[in-house]
């Protein structure tokens, strides 16, 4: 397994996946999709069949669009880099049957969702996130998030304790231990060397759609962990290539880790360090793979200082850097496990 690196994303066209997808149309893959970048089916690339519904909600001046599934207590389910809602298609399922409220939605600019101009620092973001669930009408969630999806998972639950019942992140440390990581733990910062490469203007965009957004096969292969051979397989590959494809996402998609890294030595983000200060004062389940080569498990498992709540810590043997794709079944149980228990502190 190798971490790719900044010059990943270098000069446009100079990246190739392995076992990338094959000609447009050349079979059909999950929920209804064609293994290749091209054209999808009726729901077209983000509104993928299943047995969810879709539908739009506005919030914080923004339309997003969401996927969901069952009725009972909210669980808002928060996507990460290179990906869109449907990495959740496992879990949707798992929680509806469960007997949650489950939604996934598309982060500002991703997927289905409108693409602002601006707007995409954590801080806003993480209003995105409070604001759906306004508009869903519940009282509050439990936010379940992974990599930049769980870093504004942990943002919202100190921006809006009382919009968020119980936090769960996966493969993200808390923001202050990701940037004391970066600046201060050489592996980190070179496993995450993908970040420093975002910074070029222009490049990134261009290297993350070129060849049909092979470079996104590409990081998916290998951020995953060896434990499942299974994924990802071509289809897999196929659906999150033909998403990153749509006009603006690449940019929008790479402009929440420009301002995490930009903001470090400006006002906003030295104001936004300190704000994340605040203790996380839910309830919080951590997971994380023993192999993620994107974010060390050092980086992470530092992160429970910053809860003054019950904390509990899971790692996944032989997973990378997606848990919840590599091992739907044993995460879905895992979280359905801590949603369910009374006393999470055990």
């Amino acid at each position: 397994m190798t971490v790719p690196d900044s010059s990943a994303f270098g000069p446009a066209g100079a990246a190739s996946p392995r076992g990338s997808a094959g000609p447009a149309g050349s079979s059909t893959g999950p929920a209804g999709s064609t293994s290749a970048v091209g054209p999808a089916g009726a729901g077209g690339p983000v509104r993928l069949d299943g047995p969810w519904t879709h539908r739009d909600v506005a919030a914080n001046g923004a339309r997003f669009h969401i996927a969901e599934m069952g009725e009972g207590p909210l669980v808002l389910l928060l996507h990460g880099f290179p990906q869109f809602w449907w990495t959740w298609r496992h879990q949707l399922p798992a929680l509806a049957e469960a007997g949650f409220r489950a939604v996934a939605m598309d982060l500002r600019g991703v997927g289905g969702s409108d693409r602002t101009p601006r707007g995409y620092d954590p801080a806003n973001l993480a209003l995105d996130v409070t604001g759906v669930i306004r508009s869903l009408g519940e009282p509050d969630a439990a936010l379940v998030g992974h990599d930049l999806g769980g870093y504004l998972a942990w943002t919202a639950a100190v921006m809006r304790p009382k919009l968020v019942r119980r936090l769960a992140v996966s493969s993200m440390p808390h923001p202050r231990r990701w940037r004391s990581s970066m600046l201060s733990d050489f592996a980190q910062s070179r496993a995450g060397s993908y970040i420093w490469g975002f910074q070029r203007p222009w490049l990134p965009e261009r290297q993350l759609v070129a060849d049909e957004a092979a470079l996104v096969g590409r990081l998916v292969e290998e951020w995953a962990g060896p434990r499942n051979p299974e994924f990802p397989d071509e289809e897999t590959l196929a659906v999150y290539r033909r998403a990153m494809s749509i006009p603006s996402t690449a940019h929008c998609s790479i402009e929440p880790y420009r301002w995490m890294v930009r903001s470090m030595a400006r006002p906003d983000g030295v104001q936004f360090n300190r704000r994340m200060k605040r203790p996380v004062r839910v309830p919080t389940l951590h997971l994380h793979g023993s192999l993620d080569p994107a974010v060390r498990t050092r980086s992470s498992a530092g992160s429970g200082q910053y809860v003054e709540a019950p904390y509990r810590w899971r790692l996944f043997d032989g997973v990378g850097h997606f848990p919840h794709e590599e091992d739907p079944i044993g995460f879905s149980t895992e979280l359905i496990n801590w949603l369910k228990d009374p006393e999470p502190d055990r």
